[in-house]
């Protein structure tokens, strides 16, 4: 069991905006410029004290010479440095660079390093800063989403605001009344379009997010909140505090066609792979269990393929690999603190990492083989890992409580980032994949220079 809702009063942030950019106050390096102190350790005292006494009557009875003599003057001071104009120094000079790699050396390395990858640079603060009021402290739920059409969707208490990335705007998609919230999951269909919205009255709504319309609601699935949701196609994933997991097929007037029975606790984590076949669920039972969609059945609840009890605290943060088809990475709470990698096709764990504080999340890098977790008591930090050594890369500071929950871009470099702070923040964690190659010249068909037979 982990540390589930720590609320914090909703009346401090009524005031608030949500979605607005926060501007913090950055302190200039450009103040106080008015107070000019020298740096005596920088200055030539004995150049200083010719030029105020010598070196001034030179220049205000200046006598007649030769043009040679004047030359050889100019060159004197030229070498002796007599043609510096000020006396006092505020600053060190920087020192001459020492060159530690002989010339030789380096010049042969150079069409090395020419054809070496070039080193990415991890940003180690957050890029934007949006304010998130009323976002429920809750580890179980999950309440941000990136949709495939490139708007965020976030609920605050008993409303689901929706953030175009693309141009920064904000729209409230719907309110609930009191009875029937707060806002418990939300989740993006694949089209980016339509949105499932999780209830605490246990029911779900579907809205079209192009015409602000509901659809449909579900009920009588579940007895309890709906606290995670996962689409597979036109097929619907909730999971409920009741610990049953049910699959929708919205296009139907009775939707569901599935049922998930072995969670003994609420289901917090729901994730489908790639191909659509296996459901990873994750319980505040501390349980983790692999599902098949090949051997589901209407008629009678559906057995798992695999259940794991590794794990010693919830499983909430589940995450299946891009690159390889049957590897799911899975994190514990509080009383866990671990990464752990599955095979699901044997049900074999991997790989076991201590993080030292709770896993709230989990995403894989699209492009690299890396994974981003966040983590709630007591750093509340980003942990970016490189697979699968799982050798920390970077970590990533600015939430002041648990980074709850986590979402992807659609191009996978950008990641957003709520927490228990009532802040939602926006990272540079991936990089900017890089360009495409060219597409490589399709194959010719075989046979292709010869005559067909006709």
């Amino acid at each position: 069991m982990d540390a589930g809702s720590l609320s914090s009063p909703a009346i401090k942030s009524r005031s608030r905006c949500p979605l607005q950019e926060q501007f913090l106050q950055r302190k200039s390096s450009r103040e106080n410029l008015d107070r000019f102190i020298p740096n005596r350790s920088a200055m030539d005292f004995d150049y200083a004290h010719y030029m105020l006494t010598e070196g001034a009557k030179g220049k205000e009875n200046p006598v007649a010479c030769s043009p040679s003599r004047e030359a050889y003057r100019k060159q004197l001071a030229e070498s002796l440095n007599m043609n510096r104009t000020r006396i006092l120094a505020f600053k060190n000079k920087p020192p001459t660079p020492v060159d530690l790699i002989p010339h030789e050396i380096s010049s042969s390395n150079h069409q090395q390093d020419k054809s070496a990858k070039p080193k990415r640079i991890i940003p180690q603060t957050s890029e934007r800063t949006l304010d998130a009021p009323d976002l429920v402290d809750d580890y179980y739920l999950n309440l941000l989403d990136w949709g495939s059409a490139n708007v965020l969707a976030i609920a605050l208490g008993n409303t689901v605001y929706l953030w175009d990335a693309s141009n920064g705007s904000t729209s409230e998609l719907m309110t609930v009344d009191d009875e029937d919230g707060p806002v418990t999951s939300v989740s993006w269909a694949p089209d980016g379009r339509h949105i499932a919205v999780g209830l605490n009255n246990s029911e779900v709504q579907l809205w079209d997010t192009a015409s602000d319309k509901q659809l449909r609601t579900l009920r009588g699935g579940h007895r309890q909140r709906v606290g995670s949701l996962a689409w597979n196609n036109h097929i619907l994933t909730t999971g409920g505090m009741d610990g049953r997991i049910l699959n929708n097929d919205v296009r139907i007037r009775s939707p569901i066609v599935e049922t998930y029975r072995g969670h003994e606790q609420e289901v917090c984590g729901l994730k489908w792979s790639a191909s659509g076949q296996q459901l990873a669920s994750g319980g505040n039972d501390n349980l983790l269990y692999i599902w098949d969609r090949g051997t589901a059945s209407s008629s009678s609840p559906t057995q798992w393929l695999h259940r794991l009890e590794d794990h010693t605290s919830a499983v909430k943060a589940l995450a299946w690999c891009p690159f390889q088809g049957n590897l799911l990475a899975t994190g514990g709470g509080s009383g866990d603190r671990s990464i752990k990698f599955w095979n699901t096709h044997t049900g074999a764990c991997l790989n076991s990492v201590d993080t030292g504080s709770q896993v709230c999340s989990l995403l894989w890098n699209k492009n690299e083989r890396e994974l981003l977790s966040s983590h709630g008591f007591t750093q509340n930090q980003l942990t970016l890992w490189k697979y699968p050594s799982m050798v920390k890369m970077a970590e990533l500071n600015g939430h002041t409580s648990r980074v709850l929950y986590m979402a992807q871009s659609p191009d996978g470099c950008t990641v957003a980032t709520a927490a228990a702070d009532e802040t939602l923040r926006f990272w540079n964690a991936f990089g900017t994949p890089e360009v495409v190659a060219k597409a490589a010249p399709k194959a010719r068909e075989p046979f292709s220079h010869l005559s067909r037979i006709r």
